[in-house]
């Protein structure tokens, strides 16, 4: 860290005030989200006015997403966690390191998941809960996702790793260029050149390769603090090691996510069509709320990794206290604004009456416990951000695996359709109670080092 930006970086990132630098780190991070998931909320829009089928289908492709998603994340979040805490220690080499070699495990991956995917798409859009008449519309829209494999998997990585330094503007500019770019391609190819699901599809495939390129451009003109180069790749295994188990934690979360994503489907299917599209359109509803939540929360993990390393933990835990209270009073202000508004919001992707009904229920079922998920997901990223990949292993694994999933194969055999919806809610409270233990404890260690 020798050249006067870098310098004044580092300077920022441990010395300005916290509230004003995890807010400031937190917007660009925070429109990112919110362009990222009203894309996504545009693609199940456009796709609903299709058919019922085609609306079911972006449900299923969901789980595919989130699968390139999560090794895209694992190596993001494993070398963002490593490359912040090398330059807070002011190893601009090492930083580099973890750089390239996060870029070239993704790069394989993203390559080898859309291959597998595109040879075998049929049965795993069956195993991933698609009725007979869904299973056409599904297969036309992951054709494209798996093509898009690599820019997925890239994509993540490049926009964690500069977030990690703390240059959240640039990963937003990638982000949100490649969503407003999807949500103008898909009209005009699903209905202008009447290409239907398969433009919905190609649209998200064209824009993740654009993204991409747009978050190449600070690495490929120098602005960032680490360096990209086949020279940086690490030849150590330790290396390696170090950032898949970091990382660790983001692949279960993401990869539970996907299974849960698919779990549902699963579980609704007896219900119909209806039920699996109302489902499709509340998980997208839910990601844009708790888009502002996290968006605000992934400002904080620079800061927490760049001070970590520079070995200031009291503004470690400034920050996550901070971030705490105000992702919870975000959350308390937006769940009341949705639950007053639930059925209008699901009415506008589709009409149907069980749709509505089912959609509204889920939906406010989640508003009534969204309060809690601050808490349990900064939890997360704290220990994932300082190094103590353990921990967040554990706290990644609770929400989905020990809560989320067996509930919702327990309480529809009990409770029905409301079984599906009250699942979700009551998952978010006991990982927030399981967390809290977890983050006192901490909380006490950072003061011991001080």
């Amino acid at each position: 860290m020798e050249n006067k930006n870098d310098l004044a970086h580092f300077n920022r990132m441990t010395k300005e005030r916290i509230p004003k630098l995890v807010i400031t780190l937190g917007i660009p991070t925070t429109i990112s989200m919110l362009i990222t998931n009203i894309y996504n909320m545009a693609d199940t829009y456009f796709v609903s006015q299709i058919s019922l089928s085609a609306s079911g289908a972006t449900g299923i492709v969901f789980s595919v997403m989130c699968i390139l998603q999560a090794f895209g994340f694992m190596f993001g979040h494993g070398a963002g966690s490593n490359v912040s805490r090398s330059l807070g220690a002011k190893n601009k080499e090492r930083a580099s390191m973890f750089a390239s070699t996060s870029f070239m495990l993704a790069l394989l991956t993203g390559s080898l998941i859309g291959i597998f995917g595109l040879v075998f798409i049929e049965p795993l859009m069956l195993l991933l809960g698609s009725t007979e008449t869904i299973l056409p519309e599904a297969i036309k829209y992951a054709r494209f996702i798996f093509i898009s494999g690599p820019a997925m998997t890239l994509g993540c990585v490049l926009n964690n790793i500069l977030r990690y330094e703390g240059r959240a503007t640039y990963a937003m500019f990638g982000l949100t260029a490649g969503g407003i770019l999807n949500m103008f391609m898909d009209p005009i190819l699903i209905f202008g050149l009447k290409l239907g699901t398969t433009g919905a599809g190609l649209s998200t495939a064209i824009s993740q390769y654009i993204s991409l390129l747009i978050l190449l451009y600070p690495y490929l003109k120098g602005i960032s603090s680490s360096e990209l180069s086949i020279k940086n790749v690490s030849k150590d295994f330790k290396d390696y090691k170090n950032i898949i188990y970091t990382g660790s934690p983001s692949l279960f979360r993401q990869s539970l996510n996907s299974i849960t994503s698919a779990t549902l489907n699963i579980v609704a299917k007896p219900f119909g069509d209806g039920a699996i599209a109302a489902m499709s359109i509340v998980g997208r509803c839910s990601n844009l709320i708790f888009s502002t939540a996290l968006g605000v929360a992934q400002g904080f993990q620079p800061v927490a990794a760049f001070n970590y390393g520079s070995r200031d933990y009291k503004r470690v835990k400034e920050a996550a206290s901070f971030t705490m209270l105000f992702g919870t009073i975000l959350m308390v202000v937006i769940g009341t604004v949705v639950y007053l508004n639930a059925p209008l919001i699901v009415s506008m992707f589709r009409k149907d009456i069980d749709v509505i009904s089912i959609g509204s229920m889920a939906l406010r079922y989640i508003c009534l416990s969204i309060v809690l998920l601050p808490f349990s997901s900064i939890s997360n990223m704290l220990f994932q951000s300082v190094g103590k990949s353990g921990r967040a292993l554990f706290l990644a694994i609770t929400q989905s695996g020990l809560f989320h999933i067996p509930l919702l194969l327990i309480l529809p055999r009990i409770l029905g359709v409301k079984g599906i919806a009250l699942a979700t809610p009551i998952a978010y409270i006991l990982a927030a109670i399981v967390a809290l233990p977890f983050t006192l404890s901490f909380f006490k260690e950072l003061k011991y080092k001080n």
